[in-house]
This record gives C-alpha cells, sequence and structure tokens, in this order.
C-alpha cells in the first residue's frame, strides 16, 4: 500500500465525484470508446489526409497515429482502475502535476468535445445537403436535438443507443474493407485490376516525407476520442475488469479498422481527388458496383458522426461536471437531473457545439478543416496530459512506498511508455507550425491557454485558497 498521504487525495479525488449512475456495462464502455474514436476523423477528414500525405504517406501517418494512441491508452489504463472517476485525466492532472495542469486541460478538453460536436454535426450536415439539398444549417438544429436528447437520459439507455450507433459504422467499415478489396482485385465491379496501381504512379509520398508530419495532426483528431474510456470509468459497473479489457479491444480494432481502410480508399480514390466535401468510402462501394452505394454509405456515415458526436456529449458534459464538483467551473454545472445526468452541463456544452450553426452558413467545408485543426491540438496536449499525469502518478505511488505488483493495471515498459508518448506527440505540435493551413490552431490555442491560465490564478486559485480548499493539488510525497 502507498502512503496515507497518497491515499488520502486519491480518496478525496474519488469521493468528491461521487453521485452518477454506474449503470455502464462492459460492452457499453467498449462502443462507446469505439464510437467516440470512429467518425467524422475516418469517414471524412482521411480525404484530407491522403491528398495531403499522398497514399503511402497516409497509411504511415495512420499506422504512427495508432502506435501514438495505443501508448496514451495504456497510461491511461492504469490511471483509470486505480482512480475510476469522471473527471478523468483532468482529476488525475490536478492530483498529480497541479491544479493549474488540471484546470487547462479540463477546459481544453471540453471545448474540443463541444467543437468536435459542431464538426459532426457540420458532416453530417454537409452529407444530408448533398442527398436532399435542404440546407446544412437545418440537418445540424434536428440532429443536435436528437443528440441533446439521447444524453439526457439515464447513462445505461446512453449507453445502449451508442452501442447500436457504433455497431452500424464497425459493421459498415469492415464491408467497405471486404468489396474494396474484392474491388481492388477485379472481382467485382465490372473494372480491371486496379491493385496498388494509385500507390505508384505519382509516387508513394508525391509530397515527400515531410508531409506525413503535417498530416499527423488530422491524424490524431482522427484517433481523438480514445480518452473517453477514462470518463466512462467513472460511471462503469465493474472498472478494474472492464477497463483492461476495453482499451485492448479498442486500441486493437481501432488500428485495424483504420489502417485497413485507408489502404482500401487509397488504392480506389486517386490522392489528388481525395477530398472533404464528398464521402470517400462511399466512392469506394461506387467503385464495386454496388447499386445505390453512395446513398447507403453516405447515410452510413451520418449515423457515425452523430454516433461521434453522442460520445463526446456525453463525455464533455462529465468532464465540466468533474471541474464543477471541484470548484473548477460554476457550481450550478454540476447540478443532476431525475435521471443522474449532469444536465446544465449538457445545455452548456450542446450550445457552444451549436456555433456549428456560423460553419453552415459560411464556407463549411473550409471551416471544417479549421476545426479539425483545432481540436487535435486540444486533443495532442490532453494526450501529453494523459502521459505526464501516468508518470507522476507511478513516482508517487512508488515514492510513498506503494509496489508496483498492488496496481490492478500497469502500464507496460516503464517510463519508456509514458515518455515516447509525451515526445511524439509534441513532436505533432510542433509539425503544426510547418502547415499554412492548420497553423489556424496555433492562432487560436495560444490565446484561448493564455486566457484560461490568466484567469485560473486571478480568480480560481484565490478562491479555492480563501475557501480551505485543497481539493486536487499536487500531492506531496514526504
Amino acid at each position: 500500500m502507498a502512503g496515507s498521504c497518497f491515499d488520502e487525495k486519491v480518496n478525496n479525488a474519488m469521493s468528491q465525484q461521487s453521485g452518477l449512475d454506474r449503470g455502464m456495462k462492459s460492452r457499453h464502455l467498449f462502443m462507446i470508446t469505439l464510437g467516440g474514436v470512429i467518425g467524422t476523423g475516418l469517414f471524412l477528414a482521411s480525404g484530407s489526409t491522403i491528398n495531403q500525405a499522398g497514399p503511402g504517406g497516409a497509411v504511415v501517418a495512420y499506422i504512427i497515429g495508432g502506435f501514438i494512441m495505443y501508448m496514451v491508452m495504456l497510461c491511461l489504463g492504469e490511471l483509470a482502475v486505480a482512480m475510476p472517476v469522471a473527471g478523468s485525466f483532468q482529476t488525475y492532472a490536478s492530483t498529480f502535476i497541479s491544479p493549474a495542469v488540471g484546470y487547462l486541460l479540463g477546459w481544453l478538453f471540453w471545448l474540443n468535445g463541444a467543437t468536435t460536436i459542431g464538426i459532426d454535426l457540420v458532416a453530417a450536415g454537409i452529407l444530408m445537403n448533398n442527398l436532399t439539398q435542404i440546407s446544412e444549417w437545418v440537418w445540424v438544429l434536428l440532429f443536435g436535438g436528437v443528440l441533446f436528447a439521447l444524453n439526457s437520459l439515464r447513462v445505461g439507455a446512453f449507453g445502449e443507443s451508442e452501442f447500436w450507433f457504433a455497431s452500424i459504422k464497425v459493421a459498415a467499415i469492415v464491408a467497405c474493407i471486404i468489396t474494396g478489396g474484392l474491388a481492388m482485385t477485379g472481382t467485382i465491379g465490372g473494372h480491371g485490376t486496379i491493385g496498388f496501381s494509385n500507390y505508384v504512379s505519382d509516387g508513394l509520398f508525391p509530397n515527400g516525407v515531410g508531409a506525413i508530419l503535417v498530416a499527423m495532426l488530422t491524424v490524431a483528431f482522427a484517433f481523438n476520442g480514445t480518452e473517453i474510456i477514462g470518463i466512462a470509468a467513472g460511471e462503469s459497473e465493474t472498472p478494474e475488469k472492464t477497463i483492461p479489457k476495453a482499451i485492448k479491444a479498442t486500441a486493437f480494432r481501432t488500428l485495424l479498422f483504420y489502417v485497413l481502410s485507408i489502404i482500401v480508399v487509397a488504392a480506389i480514390v486517386p490522392w489528388k481527388e481525395a477530398g472533404v466535401k464528398e464521402s470517400i468510402f462511399a466512392e469506394v462501394f461506387q467503385y464495386a458496383g454496388i447499386p445505390g452505394a453512395y446513398t447507403i454509405m453516405t447515410l452510413v456515415v451520418i449515423t457515425s458522426a452523430l454516433s461521434c458526436g453522442n460520445s463526446w456529449a456525453y463525455s464533455a458534459t462529465r468532464i465540466l461536471w468533474a471541474m464543477s464538483k471541484g470548484g473548477m467551473a460554476p457550481e450550478t454545472l454540476g447540478k443532476l437531473n431525475k435521471y443522474q445526468v449532469p444536465m446544465n452541463a449538457l445545455i452548456l456544452t450542446m450550445a457552444v457545439a451549436g456555433v456549428s450553426l456560423l460553419c453552415s452558413v459560411y464556407a463549411a467545408d473550409s471551416v471544417y478543416l479549421w476545426l479539425v485543426s483545432i481540436c487535435g491540438l486540444a486533443g495532442v496536449l490532453g494526450w501529453m496530459g494523459i502521459c505526464a499525469s501516468q508518470y507522476r502518478f507511478r513516482k508517487q505511488f512508488t515514492g510513498s512506498g506503494g509496489k508496483v505488483t498492488d496496481l490492478k493495471y500497469r502500464t507496460p515498459l516503464f517510463p519508456l511508455v509514458p515518455a515516447l508518448g509525451f515526445l511524439l506527440n509534441l513532436i505533432i505540435v510542433i509539425g503544426l507550425w510547418f502547415d499554412e493551413s492548420q497553423r489556424i490552431a496555433i492562432y487560436a490555442g495560444v490565446p484561448f491557454v493564455i486566457v484560461v491560465m490568466i484567469y485560473y490564478y486571478m480568480v480560481v486559485a484565490p478562491k479555492k485558497a480563501a475557501s480551505g480548499d485543497k481539493n486536487g493539488s499536487q500531492i506531496d510525497i514526504k
């Protein structure tokens, strides 16, 4: 066992965030995490990645992104099993690094979540506009109402709806991989064998190897959402059993789905034609000669976008609730409705996501990529925080007398995994500066960070100090 100071801080953090309904089953946990990851980042933004890095570069970028994602999940697993709280890495950063870092990461994650919901709504609106010619903003408003209603229910009902939403898109990805593979060999579609000719026509890396680094932020956005598993741990029935299983299954299947699907898509859709406005996955089915494939796949992608937005609405709301319980957000955001759902936090989250209506009116496709860049930066900073928190947790745990063998789930190859995960994410952030189209993330992100930190030190910290609230402060190991 660790020292009394360490145990006391962990217990305080967990008791502070009690009150939510622990009705999340194992299959819900897995599908919610998968649902938060597999969304527009794969179905729409991957077209931009292929166009930017070329066919070979896109595949390499997704392999690297999946490797980084897996390291982050290994770090998060140890923390989530030891401290299954809805505040997840925001609480971990506050407890094991400093309250200021936790405050920043919490608001970054919430902004990331609210913006991602907006991205998913806009993506669904763009696709529905292509099918029906009805304006994007109408669909954004309608779909936003559906997400709000689903997240107002008891967590078990929400988990069940997300399970089926996510199941649809997983089935679609598997179908895309199989169908695309058959079309590549000329077995279906009435075409000759295309094979990997699109990979070599202009070279594997037509824009150079450096384009891989530039594309990594979009790839990071695509894998963004795996950290939802840590948040859902706070409402899981048996986190010590479900978290390790969910991490292993989610990491492996996400990487497999992403890499295989990108290989197939890049082989069929020429890299110069890959874009955002159209669904490149629908192009695969169309190339395979399946009747009505474009409409069917477009509807699947719309379902996928809503599924992803649904998961993010859940996670962003829980982060805001947890911050409220810790005195880092207005107290009113911590109130629960009769279903034990943080309703005020949900209302604020969906209101900010509603700003996406502006994107559907003005340059929807361009603003979509800007939002992807900003969310990608917030997600990468969050991943860095998870790696740093796990490193600090392990050091403080063993430093206070705890034994590594006492941990129910352990991050392997410590400290290599958290250190390498932190470094690779840092390289992605640095790479932002070399892409003018994504530099907007720095221009928007840096001022936001400065404002948040000024507010913390001038308003939040003095208020907490005056009230004698020491919850979330860094553990002092003596």
